[in-house]
Formats: C-alpha cells, sequence, structure tokens
C-alpha cells in the first residue's frame, strides 16, 4: 500500500440499508476477476447515505467541495477470498466532483440536486436527506438514540458495514481495486427509517422491485476519518 493516501476525509452518519437480490441481477455488472458475494443462493446490494466532511485531496481543501452529502448504491464481491463492495450509482451535489470522477477515475458519480440536515441532541440523532432528480423528489429520514455499540466482528453489522476494499473498472476496462483504511465504526442504537425513495427512478427500472422489498439489514453507523488510497489494477 502507498504510503500517501489519495483522498482523506471524515465519513459521518453512515446510513446502510441492504436487500437482497438475486445473483443475476447484478452478474451483469460485476468486473472481470471478482465474483458476487452470494450467501444461500442471495447476492446484497446495500444504499448507503453520509457526510464526507473536512475533505482533502491529495492534503489539499478544495474551496466549496469540502462538505457535502453522498448517496451510493453499492454490493458486494470477492476477489480471491477477500470482501469488497462495487458501485452501481454514487450521488453529489458538486458537479465538479462526478465530472472528475467520471472522466479520471471512471467511477459512477451522478451530480444532483440533494441536501442533508443534521440534528443532534444529547437525546438522539435526527437526519435527512432530500434528492431532487429529473423532477422527482426524494426523501430519506432517519432517527436514532445518541448512544452507540461497537457490533462483534461475526455479526451482521460488521459484515455489511466494514470493507477494506472497493473495485471498479478504468476506461480501458481494467478491473481496479483501492484500499479504504479506518477504524472499525459504532453504530447508534434505536434507529428508525421512513424512506420516501424510487429506486426505480433513481437507478433503473430493474430495480424498481426494491421499494417493496423488506431490508434484510439496516444500521446507522457514527463514521470516523478516513483514508482512501491510489487504485491498483487487479491480477486476473
Amino acid at each position: 500500500m502507498s504510503s500517501s493516501p489519495f483522498l482523506t476525509a471524515y465519513w459521518a452518519n453512515l446510513l446502510n440499508i441492504t436487500y437482497q437480490v438475486p445473483p443475476e441481477l447484478l452478474a451483469p455488472h460485476l468486473p472481470l476477476g471478482l465474483e458476487l458475494d452470494v450467501q444461500k443462493g442471495q447476492a446484497f446490494i446495500s444504499l448507503v447515505a453520509f457526510e464526507f466532511l473536512d475533505t482533502r485531496v491529495k492534503g489539499i481543501k478544495i474551496p466549496s467541495h469540502v462538505n457535502f452529502p453522498e448517496i451510493n448504491l453499492r454490493y458486494y464481491v470477492k476477489y480471491r477470498g477477500k470482501r469488497g463492495v462495487v458501485f452501481l450509482k454514487e450521488f453529489v451535489p458538486k458537479f465538479c466532483i462526478a465530472l472528475v470522477a467520471r472522466r479520471i477515475y471512471n467511477e459512477p458519480y451522478e451530480a444532483i440536486g440533494m441536501n442533508v440536515l443534521t440534528e443532534k441532541t444529547a437525546k438522539d440523532i435526527k437526519i435527512t436527506h432530500n434528492l431532487s432528480y429529473k423532477g422527482f423528489q426524494h426523501r430519506i429520514s432517519i432517527q436514532a438514540n445518541n448512544t452507540f455499540n461497537l457490533p462483534a466482528d461475526d455479526s451482521v453489522a460488521h459484515y455489511f458495514k466494514e470493507h477494506e476494499l472497493g473495485f471498479g473498472v478504468n476506461h480501458q476496462g481494467q478491473s481496479l481495486s483501492y484500499t479504504v483504511e479506518h477504524p472499525k465504526w459504532q453504530v447508534y442504537e434505536g434507529l428508525e427509517i421512513d424512506l420516501k425513495l424510487d429506486f426505480g427512478q433513481l437507478y433503473g427500472a430493474k430495480w424498481a422491485f426494491l421499494n417493496e422489498s423488506k431490508a434484510y439489514f439496516s444500521c446507522l453507523a457514527k463514521g470516523s476519518s478516513i483514508k482512501v488510497f491510489p487504485a491498483k489494477e487487479l491480477s486476473i
């Protein structure tokens, strides 16, 4: 691993809502050399909403691009026994971030109208993500107790929130991996979620069934400082 991260930030209040999905829906998106993380015949896909804070690219803060929300849709894979994630779509409110991510890194970013409101007291935390996409409005409302626990390493929460590796492909179609470094995340207790979001409208018709699907798992992680190291080509 390079000793110098490409990007550093504080990732805060990471909501993870995970669904079971048929593997054949994800197979067309799978980069070469990877396999789907399948359990009892089912693959998994997660809606993840969080906040980038104190963002720096190679140690430099870019004005007006330091603090912003992100909402992504990701799925789970394996490479030579190591687990990681691949992104289907990543929404941010900053056009320049999305443009650079797509053109230089071939990451599936898209800039849309979105904002996040976070209210925290000694008792609880309330978070609202608002999205505006092609004339449609979407909202994720979150509430939890302002108390935490650290899930055990063999828990479902640990399984879906802790991933060191991310995967993608470059513009030439070569599979890549990158490393994200952070401590294990605590999760808020007493989580409640009100999801007013149309998966089909945001991500394509084949994902519309998620609107009626029951979540397999959900959690709200407190977050931490993170380091993202430059991508490397995979050995296939």
